[in-house]
């Protein structure tokens, strides 16, 4: 017994630290070593054996899928201009409001993340955006880059390909889009516009100042048409699987594929240019995470806290939604919400709650996020994205935004659950 305890103290230590290092990246090394090294060690001393550890990676076959789907989607719109196209666009229509210039990029932000997912607004929008305002000469840029992180977030469970979080938390069992909607609609619009409404009044002082009205529009390409039918046709394929009820991953991973061996046929930089700056190493990461809940679900943790949380329902449902919802939504904040969702997703599947407890659970991890830059990997995507653009954004700084913009919208949110019974 005191053998066990110890087994499982220290694969919570070994997770501990491996997510740890993947929140705060020390000495600089990407995310993905932290989750791999910690995977190593489990199996090193012999915490989890190889074929436990395959079983663990195997569970994110979809998750895997839908990801290179999506990032080779989003990396060649990228290349191919379509992001800086459109926020060029809005830009234009702003005609030298700042309010309404915010008020274009939000609209553009939450498009991206309903079809494309919060990484791509994250990672793909976020330099587009800070192009856009340099040319607009806005005095302070913060204010439409925090539009990126937080709608990033706010606007994630729109649809289940909002997020990957979403085929996390409902694995294999993934409502069918005629049932996600009604769900999640009236949710989703309250997050999106307590998010807006929360955002753009602490921005208020620096939208006072007007814009530039000369905006340079760049031409969009063929290839980056192309690209933008791709998109459309993607969507439209997930929006048809999800209502018949098939996992996501596979048609997305077809999607992306065929959408980039289109454009590459036409485009002159070549087929190795698509793949090239696709962020891979978001894939070792996901599979490491993967393996780690694996070694905790061995500790019996996930059991206890099922049993805990089916307790919970059963005293009250609404207390269960509601402690469930605002727990997670706080704990991602600690943990990632990666990790988060992926024990989460396996502790209602063994409670076999209600549809509102579990969808609370699913905003807890989409939202909660938009607290701190250590909630989501989208948030720390929109980091690096920043400081690649010379910009820096304190984690104090965005705690005391995050600690004005996120309850609201996660109060709301939860009572939208409840609102039809």
């Amino acid at each position: 017994m005191g053998a066990l305890a110890a087994s499982s103290w220290t694969v919570w230590a070994i997770a501990a630290v491996a997510t740890a290092g993947v929140i705060f990246r020390p000495f600089f090394w990407p995310e993905f070593i932290w989750a791999i090294a910690g995977a190593l060690l489990l199996l090193v001393l012999g915490l989890l054996s190889p074929s436990e550890a395959l079983t663990g990676a195997a569970k994110g076959t979809d998750v895997y899928l839908f990801l290179i789907g999506m990032m080779l989607l989003s990396e060649l719109a990228r290349q191919e201009g379509l992001f800086d196209w459109l926020a060029a666009k809005a830009a234009g229509h702003a005609r030298g409001s700042a309010t309404r210039l915010f008020s274009l990029v939000f609209a553009v932000g939450t498009i991206v993340t309903v079809f494309l997912s919060n990484d791509a607004t994250a990672v793909v929008l976020t330099p587009a955006v800070a192009a856009v305002v340099k040319a607009a000469k806005a005095k302070n840029p913060l204010p439409y880059l925090f539009i990126c992180a937080f709608i990033a977030n706010a606007a994630s469970f729109v649809l289940p390909i909002s997020n990957p979080a979403n085929l996390v938390i409902y694995g294999s069992h993934m409502p069918p889009l005629l049932k996600w909607l009604p769900a999640y609609a009236l949710p989703s619009v309250l997050s999106i516009a307590a998010t807006y409404i929360v955002l753009r009044w602490s921005q208020r002082h620096s939208l006072r100042e007007p814009v530039s009205t000369e905006i340079d529009v760049p031409e969009l390409s063929l290839c980056g048409k192309l690209a933008a039918v791709g998109i459309a046709v993607t969507a439209v394929v997930l929006l048809a699987s999800s209502a018949l009820d098939l996992q996501l991953g596979l048609p997305t991973f077809l999607a992306g594929l065929a959408t980039m061996l289109l454009v590459v046929t036409r485009s002159e930089r070549g087929p190795l240019a698509a793949v090239k700056d696709v962020s891979w190493g978001v894939l070792p990461l996901v599979a490491g995470l993967f393996v780690l809940v694996e070694a905790l679900e061995k500790t019996g943790v996930t059991d206890d806290l099922g049993t805990a949380l089916r307790g919970l329902e059963h005293w009250s449902a609404t207390g269960a939604a509601w402690v469930s919802g605002v727990a997670l939504a706080i704990g991602c904040n600690l943990v990632n919400n990666l990790p988060a969702g992926l024990v989460a997703g396996r502790v209602v599947e063994i409670a076999r709650v209600s549809e509102h407890v579990r969808s609370a659970v699913l905003i807890g991890v989409d939202l909660g996020p938009n607290l701190s830059v250590t909630g989501s990997l989208a948030t720390i995507l929109w980091l690096t994205a920043l400081r690649r653009e010379g910009l820096r954004v304190g984690a104090w700084a965005f705690l005391k935004l995050g600690m004005l913009v996120m309850p609201p919208a996660l109060a709301l949110a939860i009572l939208g659950v409840f609102a039809f019974g």
